[in-house]
C-alpha cells in the first residue's frame, strides 16, 4: 500500500508540475500579447502631422484634400502609428476616397486598411458616440420651440462632422453637414486650459450664445464634441418684446409630456417642500 502510494506519488508530482508550468506560460503570453497590443496602439493624434488631410477653404470651411491623403497613406505603410492611421482609415472611409485614388494607390491603400483593421473602426467611433446621441436627441426635444439648438459633431471627420442635432432650424444645418476650424480651436484651448463656455457669435446680424463641449476618446484624442447654440435676436426681439410671446416661450419651457411619481430633492429640501416651499430662491 505505502509503495503504490509512493508510485503514484512520484507520478502525479511532475505531472502537475508541468500542468502549472504550461498554465504559467500560457497567462505569461496573454499577458505579453496584451501589453504588445496596447504598445502597438500609443501613438499621435492624425492632425499633428503635416499632412492632415483637410484644408480649410475661403470660407472657412474644411474641405478634404486627397494630395494630403495620399502622402499620409505611404507614411503609415512605413512608419507605424496605430491611432493616426486609424483615424486617417476613418476619414478616408467617410470622404469615399477609394473613389478618388488611382489602381495603384487603391492597393497602397487596401493595404494600409487591413493592416490597421479598418473594418472595425468606423462601428467602433459610432458606437461610442451612440450615447451621445442619445443625450444630444433628448436635450434637444427638452428645449423644443424655444431658439435653442443642440447638436453632436463626429470630429474625426470634419467636412460631414454632424451626426446628430435637435432644433436645427435655429442655424438651418442638417445631419451630414460639416464643421469649420472647430477640431483646432478646441485643441488650442485645451492646451490653454480654457473651456469654450458662454461664448457669443454674431454672424452678420444673427447673435448667439454657445457653449462647446469636447468629447475625447483613449488613443484618439478629440473625436467629438457637444454644442448648444442659443438665438439671441431671437429671445430679444421674438419673446421678450410682447406679452403673448413672452407666455408662449415660458409655456414652452414648462411644457412636459408625463408625470412620475420620484423625488429628485435632498432631505433636507424635500422636507421644506413638504412644509410649502415652491421654488429653489424661497426661504
Amino acid at each position: 500500500m505505502y509503495l503504490e502510494f509512493n508510485i503514484e506519488h512520484s507520478i502525479l508530482v511532475p505531472v502537475i508540475t508541468e500542468v502549472m508550468v504550461s498554465l504559467l506560460l500560457v497567462l505569461g503570453g496573454y499577458f505579453y500579447g496584451k501589453y504588445r497590443e496596447r504598445q502597438k496602439e500609443k501613438g499621435k493624434n492624425l492632425d499633428e502631422y503635416d499632412f492632415y488631410p483637410f484644408e480649410v477653404d475661403n470660407n472657412n470651411f474644411p474641405q478634404f484634400s486627397i494630395k494630403d491623403f495620399r502622402l499620409a497613406v505611404h507614411y503609415f505603410l512605413k512608419n507605424k502609428d496605430y491611432t493616426a492611421a486609424r483615424q486617417l482609415i476613418f476619414i478616408g472611409e467617410q470622404n469615399h476616397v477609394r473613389n478618388h485614388l488611382e489602381s495603384a494607390e487603391l492597393k497602397q491603400y487596401e493595404k494600409l486598411y487591413h493592416t490597421y483593421h479598418g473594418s472595425k473602426i468606423e462601428y467602433d467611433n459610432n458606437e461610442f458616440l451612440e450615447n451621445y446621441k442619445r443625450i444630444v436627441h433628448l436635450l434637444g426635444l427638452t428645449f423644443k420651440n424655444m431658439g435653442i439648438e443642440i447638436l453632436l459633431h463626429n470630429l474625426m471627420n470634419p467636412a460631414r462632422s454632424i451626426m446628430e442635432i435637435e432644433n436645427g432650424e435655429v442655424t438651418g444645418r442638417k445631419i451630414g453637414m460639416g464643421t469649420t476650424t472647430l477640431v483646432l480651436d478646441l485643441k488650442k484651448r485645451k492646451e490653454l486650459k480654457e473651456d469654450k463656455l458662454n461664448y457669443e457669435l454674431n454672424i452678420g446680424s444673427r447673435r448667439f450664445k454657445c457653449t462647446t463641449i469636447p468629447i475625447y476618446r483613449e488613443n484618439y484624442g478629440l473625436i467629438g464634441a457637444i454644442c448648444i447654440n442659443i438665438d439671441i435676436n431671437y429671445i430679444n426681439e421674438g419673446v421678450l418684446k410682447t406679452k403673448d410671446r413672452l407666455h408662449e416661450f415660458f409655456k414652452n419651457y414648462c411644457a412636459t409630456e408625463m408625470a412620475l411619481d420620484e423625488n429628485i430633492l435632498s432631505k433636507d429640501e424635500f422636507e421644506k417642500a413638504k412644509n410649502g416651499k415652491k421654488h429653489w430662491r424661497e426661504h
